[in-house]
């Protein structure tokens, strides 16, 4: 694999519009350069047969069923609010209209 360079490292700051200073710079050359060898070691494993996956430990979506069942009152929910308008919350405006 060909040596990162500055240039390169400055190059996708640009891309991902990242400010980095001179400093910053020389110091990513040799981090980055560390990840890429890494990404390099992991694509040289062994993947015939390897299933494609999202996750590597099996997730189960656990849901429960949507049942309607009593709830508070808008009387109830509003009781303990500052201040209500129309049985809704009512709170200070913070935008304009535009």
């Amino acid at each position: 694999m060909a040596e990162l360079t500055r240039d390169d490292v400055a190059h996708l700051a640009g891309l991902a519009r990242i400010d980095l200073s001179d400093a910053e710079l020389d110091k990513m050359v040799g981090e980055l350069g560390v990840i890429l060898e890494s990404v390099a070691v992991v694509q040289q494993s062994p993947i015939e047969g390897v299933e494609p996956m999202s996750h590597p430990m099996p997730l189960v979506n656990v849901t429960r069923p949507d049942v309607v069942r009593p709830s508070l009152g808008a009387e109830a929910a509003l009781a303990g609010a500052p201040e209500a308008d129309q049985q809704r919350f009512s709170v200070p405006r913070i935008l304009d209209e535009d």
